[in-house]
C-alpha cells in the first residue's frame, strides 16, 4: 500500500526525491503518512482537494480489497520539523 501512495506521489510532485511515506497502525486501523515538501504541497493536494481526496479514495479501496482499514494523512516537511522539535522540548 505505502508503494501505491509513493509512486503516485512521485508522478504528481517537482521533487520526486522528497516523497517520504510511512506507515502506522493503531486500533481504527493502518494510516500511510505521506510527506512532500513544502513547495509540493498544492501539487498532492490540488484544487479544493480533489487529488487528496482521489488519493484516498484509491487507497481505502485497495484496502478494501485486502479487508484493511486504511487513512492517509498529508504533512508537509515543516509541519513534521515542528512535530519533531514539540516532540524533543517534551521529554
Amino acid at each position: 500500500m505505502t508503494n501505491l501512495v509513493e509512486m503516485i506521489a512521485k508522478a504528481l510532485v517537482d521533487n520526486p526525491n522528497e516523497v517520504k511515506v510511512t506507515r502506522m497502525q493503531d486500533e481504527s486501523g493502518d494510516t500511510i503518512r505521506l510527506q512532500v515538501a513544502s513547495p509540493d504541497m498544492g501539487k498532492v493536494i490540488g484544487k479544493q482537494g480533489r487529488i487528496a481526496k482521489a488519493l484516498r479514495t484509491v487507497v481505502k479501496a485497495a484496502g478494501v480489497k485486502d479487508n484493511q482499514n486504511v487513512n492517509v494523512e498529508i504533512v508537509s516537511d515543516e509541519e513534521v520539523a515542528k512535530e519533531s522539535s514539540v516532540a524533543t522540548s517534551a521529554e
